[in-house]
C-alpha cells in the first residue's frame, strides 16, 4: 500500500496531460530504464511537462541515475527554470565529474540565465530594443520553451508598438496555451492599438471568464468598453445638433488613452468638424492639426481646417489648406488605383527585410512556371506580380519611397508593375537559371534556390 500514493503521482499527470497509453505491465511501473526511455520520447515530442514527471519518478527510485538528472536538467532549461537545471547539473557532474558536455551546457545555461534577467532590467528601463536582442540571440536559443521569456518579448514589441509582431508571437504561445491569461491580454492590447476593438474585446472577454476577477483585464475590457461608450455620446449628440456636448464628449474620450493615436485621429477630427460648426475658429484648428499630426494625409482634416481658418479669416492659410486637400485628394485616388506589393507578398508593412525575403523566396517557389505546368499563364503572372513586389520592397531605398506615395514609374514599375517583366522585356533585366529538378526544403545558399534555382539580377 505504501506504493500507491507514488503510483499516483506518477500516472495521474499523465492521463491528465497526455493520451499515451499507460503501462501495460504493472512489474514494470517502477523501472528506472522503462521511465526513462518513456521520458525521452516524451522530450523528443516536446512534451516538457510529461517528461519532466516522468524523470521525478525515475529519480525517485534511483536517486544515483546520473543521466536522468543531465534530462531533467536540460528539460528544466527548456522551460528557463534555471535554479533548478543549475542544481540538476551540479549532481550529474558529482555523480560523474569531468564530464565536458555537460559543464558546456552548464555554461549555456548560466549565459542564458544572466541574459534572461538582464532582459528585465533592460525592460524595466525602457531599453526594448535591447530587450529584444537579449531574448532573440541568448534566452530563446537555449531555452525554446521559456513561456517568460516569450511573455517579455511580446511587451517589449508592444511598447515598441511593433502590434503586429505582439499578434503573431502571442499566436504561438496561444496554440499551445490557449487559455493563458497574459498572451490574451497582449494580443488583445496589440489589437487595441490597432483601432480592431471588436476583436479586442473579445481577447479580454475570454480571459476574464477564465478569470473574473483578472485586475489588467478588467481595467483593458472596461476601459475600451467606456472609450466606444463616450464616442457614441459624442457622435450621437453631434448628430442631434447638441454641439456643446458633442464636443465635451470628444474631448473626454480623447482624455481616456492619449496614445491611442490610430483611433484618436478620428476623434480629433470629430472634435474639430463641432468646433467648426460652433465657431470656434482657433479650437477647430488645433484639433484638426492635432489629427494631421497623426495622419498628414487625412484630406477631411486639412478641408476642415480650411474651413477653420476661414472663422479667424486666415483668408490665405485657408486657401492654401483647400487647395493642399485637393492635391492630397488627388494624390490618395492615384495611390488608390497601385499595386499594393504588401498585400501581394502577404505581409504587413512593418515587415522586416528577413521578412520580405522569407515571403518572397517562399511565393516565387511556389508560384515558379515550372512548378506550375497546368496553370502555367496564371503562375507566369503571379510571378511577374511576387518579382515586382520584390523589386521595390526588397530595396530599402525603393521601399521608402514607395511608403511616402512617391511615383516609382521612373523606376520603370510601370506604376503597377505593368512594365515589370522578370522572364526579360521592358526595364531592368532579370536572367532566371534553372538548372535542374525542383526541390523544397531548407535554406538558399548563396541566395539561389534549391535545385539549382538561381536568380540573378541585373
Amino acid at each position: 500500500m505504501a506504493q500507491w500514493p507514488w503510483r499516483w503521482r506518477v500516472l495521474l499527470p499523465l492521463l491528465l496531460l497526455h493520451s499515451s497509453p499507460v503501462f501495460a505491465q504493472e512489474g514494470q511501473d517502477n523501472d528506472p530504464s522503462t521511465l526513462f526511455k518513456r521520458a525521452s520520447e516524451m522530450m523528443n515530442l516536446r512534451k516538457y511537462d510529461g517528461s519532466l514527471g516522468l524523470l521525478n519518478a525515475v529519480l525517485e527510485v534511483d536517486p544515483n541515475h546520473s543521466e536522468a538528472y543531465r534530462q531533467r536538467a536540460s528539460v528544466l532549461r527548456h522551460k528557463c527554470r534555471y535554479k533548478e537545471a543549475e542544481g540538476d547539473y551540479s549532481k550529474y557532474l558529482e555523480l560523474k565529474p569531468g564530464s565536458s558536455s555537460v559543464e558546456k551546457e552548464l555554461s549555456q545555461l548560466l549565459q542564458a540565465q544572466n541574459a534572461l534577467e538582464s532582459a528585465y532590467g533592460q525592460f524595466e528601463s525602457h531599453d526594448f530594443s535591447k530587450v529584444l536582442e537579449y531574448i532573440n540571440k541568448i534566452v530563446l536559443v537555449f531555452s525554446p520553451n521559456c513561456l517568460k521569456a516569450k511573455l517579455l518579448k511580446a511587451k517589449a514589441l508592444l511598447a515598441l508598438e511593433d502590434y503586429s509582431s505582439v499578434i503573431s508571437e502571442t499566436g504561438f504561445i496561444l496554440k499551445e496555451d490557449e487559455d493563458n491569461l497574459d498572451a490574451l491580454l497582449l494580443r488583445g492590447r496589440a489589437y487595441y492599438y490597432l483601432a480592431d476593438h471588436d476583436v479586442a474585446s473579445r481577447h479580454y472577454q475570454k480571459g476574464l471568464r477564465l478569470d473574473p476577477e483578472h485586475s489588467e483585464l478588467k481595467k483593458a475590457y472596461f476601459g475600451l468598453k467606456n472609450l466606444l461608450k463616450k464616442t457614441k455620446s459624442a457622435e450621437d449628440n453631434a448628430a442631434k445638433g447638441k454641439l456643446r456636448v458633442s464636443a465635451e464628449d470628444y474631448k473626454a474620450a480623447l482624455a481616456m488613452d492619449p496614445d491611442h493615436t490610430s483611433y484618436n485621429v478620428h476623434l480629433y477630427l470629430g472634435l474639430c468638424k463641432v468646433l467648426v460648426k460652433l465657431g470656434r475658429g482657433k479650437e477647430a484648428i488645433s484639433s484638426c492639426t492635432e489629427a494631421l499630426n497623426i495622419d498628414g494625409e487625412l484630406v477631411d482634416a486639412l478641408t476642415q481646417r480650411g474651413e477653420a481658418k476661414l472663422l479667424t479669416e486666415d483668408w490665405e492659410g485657408a486657401d492654401m489648406g483647400i487647395r493642399e486637400a485637393l492635391m492630397r485628394a488627388e494624390k490618395q485616388l492615384k495611390l488608390s488605383k497601385r499595386k499594393d506589393w504588401y498585400k501581394i507578398l502577404g505581409i504587413s508593412k512593418t515587415a522586416s527585410a528577413a521578412d520580405i525575403k522569407r515571403a518572397y523566396k517562399k511565393l516565387a517557389l511556389q508560384w515558379h512556371p515550372d512548378k506550375n505546368v497546368d496553370n502555367r499563364e496564371e503562375a507566369e503572372n503571379m510571378f511577374r506580380e511576387i518579382a515586382a513586389a520584390y523589386e521595390v520592397l526588397g530595396d530599402e531605398d525603393k521601399r521608402v519611397r514607395y511608403d511616402r506615395g512617391e511615383d516609382l514609374d521612373e523606376m520603370n514599375m510601370g506604376g503597377g508593375g505593368g512594365g515589370f517583366n522578370p522572364f526579360g522585356g521592358g526595364g531592368q533585366q532579370y536572367t532566371f537559371h534553372y538548372d535542374g529538378g525542383f526541390h523544397g526544403g531548407g535554406g538558399f545558399p548563396g541566395g539561389g534556390f534549391p535545385g539549382g534555382f538561381q536568380f540573378n539580377f541585373g
